[in-house]
């Protein structure tokens, strides 16, 4: 059973600069009207006015298709998808992502009934699926995927395929580019999709071993090999509502057709659906299979591009323009900047808009030309809206000489970056055309000041800060074989001292409500009990989650540093140290971690078990562009194992992240267990994207098919990266265009 901790998310990554290439050179034969037109912030456009195609339809798998065989064709650039499909006592439940234009993943949970055979009423199997495409589809060459199925997990599914798909216009068929069109597929499959109607054989393949309980390793030896067989499809898109789908199947079914399972009788190959469009991002599905059963599927599918709610944000104030310097000499006069109290009054009359604009005040050093204002983003998700509000609030309260405005972000007293607006750029530029860009190309973005400038002048009564919270919270547990889904709920009260800037003091007590993680699978790991003891911490209602301190400082340019000790998390407390280089400009970061951490009691109050450990990372973070996100640590986890985590995430303008991980290291397959070695998938979801309303917060988990005691971090709060990653030049870059909202 899966355990839920905070942390890096990560992923699994098949580069094809190749196909980035091709796809570059080749225009598309018509406009893709599911995809958003060029312009807006990258990732993150959204137009009220604009309507898509309907989605792509999906098929028993999740993933493009008609009912149980593959399509080549592909979601739009981001697009997410959730979907249940059914029959014959086979539920597939899938969540599919477009995590490049070229390249859909998915993760799939499916269960099976009367499968005896593997000691279980209904058996449950995990798998993995990439799809990438070959070619896209021009006026008169089809659409390309290649595609392999079950690819990292027990191989029950394990199947590969090329595709090819064809879509034609009838416009006698229908009124629209949204209606009267026919998509036809044809392909050839191997594995499960090549085990009815073979027309040859490329070699021999592997068979599958039920006696292997671990899983989850790539079956490089089966990807391609044994018998191949043709499979085909075609779908016909009736109106914007209805769709009509058929399809040939190369899928014996042969586990399920035979006992002691007998789950249906397979008397034809050809499948038939009807499927409704019941909005923009559901569709419901129901089908004849096999001669023999009936099923149906549910789809839902999103994109962090398109909020669920538009977001409704307080009107910015407008840029005051200065009246010229010869109509007004007196405007332009810099005598105000001898006083010190003159400074004070204009820093106390920047603190009440900067907070109404969600902006906290730090420090404000003036000069007759320039102000320096450090200040805290409690609201807002991307960066840029925080340097866009907080530049509009200086230009309407400072004075008429001041005309170069430095920015700097702060989170936990660490300055951030420094971002340099000119005033006149700023009157200028707000209603110009290219406003955006413009604005972008003369603003300078560096290295923030070290340490405390002299002239700088405090706010006024921010420090000592205390602040809590009470609410619900929510820790699921994820494919116990015997209940695939176990979840706590209960109350939680948090609390927040902060001294001086840089220092942190915080805590989290839980009281648990109602749940069943306690009846979770006992432990039959061989390794150090380092995470798959869940049930028995599960098994108390009054809790201690976590209590620490911390300490945030600059030591030097370019570096960020980080001691955190206490009761690091629900598992572990101990010390935990961290240094990380991150140039402002630079899409390189490195980071360094050192823990000596000790396993809690599992009553979770202050006491400990005997197990302790030093853990540490060398971690090093790539930014690629249009937020994607690569990250390899490697180092020693809590089991002791030394090995390596490697990640790959894509992280949208308006705070989206997906991403998936996988760590490898000295832990044998047999020794680690079930799954063979860890991996997962997360995600995080801004709350504004329900809420319609800037908010910094967000829900987010990390998903494993199966949680083992291998290649294992602590959970420490806080960590480096991910709170100066936001105010960096990729990730400002990527969300500027909020700059003037």
């Amino acid at each position: 059973m899966s355990t839920v901790v905070s942390g890096a998310v990560a992923g699994l990554c098949l580069t094809a600069p190749a196909l980035q290439a091709q796809e570059a050179a080749t225009p598309d034969p018509a406009p893709d009207l599911r995809a958003p037109p060029p312009g807006g912030a990258a990732g993150d456009w959204f137009d009220p006015k604009f309507t898509p195609l309907p989605p792509v339809s999906l098929n028993f798998y999740g993933l493009p298709g008609a009912i149980d065989m593959p399509s080549a064709e592909m979601m739009p650039d981001g697009q997410g998808a959730l979907s249940l499909g059914y029959f014959a006592g086979i539920g597939r439940l899938t969540a599919a992502f477009q995590l490049f234009p070229w390249m859909t993943t998915s993760f799939r949970y499916t269960g099976l009934k009367n499968l005896d055979r593997y000691g279980f009423d209904t058996y449950w199997d995990r798998s993995f699926d990439v799809r990438v495409r070959l070619l896209k589809e021009g006026t008169y060459r089809p659409e390309l995927t290649v595609g392999l199925q079950d690819f990292a997990g027990t191989g029950f599914y394990s199947g590969e395929y090329v595709v090819a798909t064809k879509g034609f216009d009838v416009p006698a068929l229908g009124q629209s580019r949204r209606s009267g069109r026919i998509k036809v597929s044809a392909g050839l499959g191997w594995g499960r999709l090549g085990s009815y109607g073979s027309i040859g054989s490329s070699g021999e393949r592997p068979a599958y071993d039920e006696t292997d309980s671990e899983g989850g390793e790539l079956g490089f030896d089966q990807w391609f090999r044994g018998p191949y067989a043709p499979f085909g499809l075609i779908e016909w898109r009736v109106n914007d509502k209805w769709g009509v789908k058929a399809e040939y199947s190369s899928d014996a079914y042969v586990n399920e057709t035979t006992a002691p399972s007998n789950l249906f009788e397979r008397k034809s190959s050809f499948n038939f659906g009807v499927e409704y469009q019941a909005s923009e991002r559901w569709r419901l599905g129901g089908y004849y299979l096999y001669g023999d059963k009936l099923g149906f599927s549910a789809q839902l599918q999103f994109n962090p591009k398109y909020p669920a709610t538009k977001t409704s944000v307080p009107a910015p104030q407008p840029i005051t323009p200065r009246p010229a310097r010869a109509a007004a000499p007196d405007a332009w006069s810099t005598s105000w900047s001898s006083s010190t109290e003159v400074k004070a009054a204009y820093r106390t009359a920047l603190a009440e808009p900067l907070a109404a604009n969600g902006l906290v005040l730090e420090s404000l050093t003036l000069t007759p030309t320039q102000a320096v204002l450090r200040y805290k983003n409690a609201r807002y998700g991307a960066a840029a809206n925080g340097v866009g509000r907080a530049a509009r609030v200086m230009a309407q309260v400072l004075p008429a000489s001041v005309e170069t405005f430095v920015l700097v972000p702060v989170t936990n007293g660490m300055s951030l970056s420094a971002v340099t607006l000119r005033r006149s750029d700023l009157e200028a530029l707000e209603f110009a055309p290219e406003a955006t860009a413009g604005l972008r190309a003369v603003a300078g973005l560096g290295e923030a000041p070290l340490g405390r400038d002299p002239a700088a002048l405090p706010a006024e009564g921010l420090y000592p800060d205390f602040s809590w919270s009470l609410g619900p919270y929510f820790e699921p547990g994820y494919f116990d074989p015997s209940v695939p889904f176990r979840l706590d709920v209960g109350a939680q009260l948090s609390a927040t001292y902060r001294p001086a800037p840089g220092w942190v003091a915080s805590g989290t007590l839980r009281y648990k409500i109602a749940g069943d993680l306690d009846g979770g699978r006992p432990s039959n790991s061989v390794l150090p009990h380092v995470r798959t003891d869940q049930n028995l911490y599960a098994q108390y209602d009054f809790t201690m989650n976590n209590l620490f301190g911390a300490r945030y400082w600059r030591p030097g340019t370019n570096l960020y540093a980080r001691l955190t000790g206490g009761y690091l998390e629900s598992m572990y407390g101990g010390l935990s140290g961290e240094v990380l280089w991150a140039p402002v400009t630079n899409p390189l970061s490195l980071g360094l971690e050192v823990n000596a951490v000790k396993q809690r009691a599992f009553d979770q109050g202050f006491g400990f078990q005997d197990y302790e450990v030093m853990t540490g990372h060398a971690t090093a973070y790539m930014e690629l562009g249009r937020g994607y996100l690569a990250t390899v640590s490697a180092g020693r986890y809590l089991a002791g194992d030394v090995g390596a985590t490697f990640s790959f995430n894509r992280v949208f303008a308006n705070g989206w992240e997906v991403g998936a991980f996988f760590t490898k290291t000295d832990v044998s397959a047999e020794e680690f267990g079930e799954g063979s070695f860890d991996k997962g998938i997360s995600f995080r979801i801004p709350l504004n994207w329900f809420l319609g309303k800037p908010t910094r917060n967000g829900l987010g988990t990390v998903i494993r098919p199966i949680q083992r005691d291998g290649g294992q971090m602590v959970s420490v709060p806080g960590r480096l990266y991910g709170q100066v990653r936001d105010s960096h030049a990729r990730a400002l870059d990527d969300t500027w265009a909020r700059v003037w909202e």
